[in-house]
């Protein structure tokens, strides 16, 4: 049986993390979340009533409290997806990126490399450290071509560049004192759960409320969509079959421009509930799209190779991007007691991004 420290496990991809392995293992799950405003215990029904399931609110740039929580828990491993993770905010606020993404980095990987040297040899040899990071440390692609796991690092915004500075600290540790770590560089995520900043989300509850449903430019931007939950058995994988000192990316094969993801948002809500539109004195949910100003340094493309982690490991993606849409935005229209109160009272689609930040 594994004991597995999952940080950030309250945001939108460790919850699906957490919920996927007390769903299909037997595995103890420490959950350490700070929960800042996008962690969310909700995203976790019924975890809290798991024998197998704990929660510690901690800060991962605490470095005594990191410490108290190996030394209580001794994990076998950590899946580290705990970050600030919204461009637009980072735009506007980069030093909450730095502190979180780079110095906790920093901190975890201390406090892991300590607890790693005091394990017996056969503990060391099965202990795993892995880094859960994002496709955009790439940069912006051109009209063709892939990412893949040797490309190199051209990070364009202060979100981009405080992940490339933690993946860069997670294999420094590796090579300069031998902890067996494992990076995943992920395509965008959309799913059930996810905070309404981003744009599946922020588009699908505009549009349940008849507002404008904002897109970038001119919508020509192309991103690899890739469901949560086909991520989380990806991230599963590769912490039981990865082989340390690599890494993997992690895609859904679905390039969609930021317009065709709208548009198809737009199409299955006209199938899906129709009888909003009248209300809103429209025919179909698309004519409330709204072209706004570009965010400063916007990457034009993200497309994913994911073939290392299918041809070594055995994982693909077993949702497409249209049942994956099918799947979200029923999910968001049948769980209002989960994003209401974010709207609430929390972020209620306001926009973000415009460059403030200093």
């Amino acid at each position: 049986m594994k004991r597995v420290i999952v940080t950030g496990g309250a945001g939108f991809i460790g919850s699906a993390v957490i919920r996927h392995l007390l769903d299909a293992t037997d595995w103890q799950i420490l959950n350490l979340d700070k929960l800042t405003y996008a962690g969310n215990l909700a995203s976790l029904p019924g975890a809290e009533d798991n024998p197998r399931y704990a929660f510690l609110r901690a800060d991962i740039c605490d470095r005594a409290a990191m410490e108290q929580a190996f030394r209580k828990f001794r994990p076998d491993a950590v899946m580290h997806l705990a970050a600030e993770s919204h461009v637009d905010r980072s735009i506007d606020g980069p030093a909450a990126f730095v502190q979180t993404n780079i110095v906790g980095t920093a901190t975890l990987l201390e406090v892991a490399l300590t607890y790693w040297r005091g394990l017996s040899d056969a503990e060391r040899e099965a202990f795993r450290f892995q880094h859960i990071s994002t496709d955009e440390v790439f940069g912006s692609l051109e009209p063709v071509g892939l990412f893949t796991e040797t490309t190199p690092y051209d990070p364009r915004s202060p979100y981009s560049a405080s992940k490339a500075s933690s993946d860069h600290l997670v294999m420094a540790w590796h090579h300069t004192y031998g902890l067996p770590v494992m990076i995943t560089n992920c395509s965008n995520n959309y799913g059930p759960f996810h905070f309404p900043e981003k744009l599946i989300p922020l588009v699908i509850l505009n549009a349940l409320e008849g507002k404008p449903l904002p897109i970038y430019g001119k919508g020509d931007n192309v991103r690899d969509w890739l469901y949560v939950e086909d991520h989380a058995r990806a991230l599963r994988r590769v912490l039981e079959r990865g082989v340390p000192g690599e890494t993997y990316n992690v895609g859904g094969n679905t390039e969609r421009t930021n317009l065709q993801v709208v548009e198809t948002i737009c199409a299955t809500l006209d199938e899906t509930c129709p009888e909003r539109l009248s209300g809103f004195g429209i025919q179909a949910f698309r004519e409330l799209i709204t072209f706004v100003p570009d965010r400063p340094g916007h990457d034009h493309r993200y497309a994913i190779d994911a073939s290392k982690i299918r041809d070594r490991l055995g994982w693909a993606p077993q949702e497409n991007f249209e049942t994956g849409i099918r799947k979200t935005v029923a999910w968001y229209l049948e769980n209002a007691w989960w994003w209401q109160p974010i709207r609430d009272k929390n972020y209620a689609g306001e926009r973000l991004g415009r460059g403030t930040g200093s």
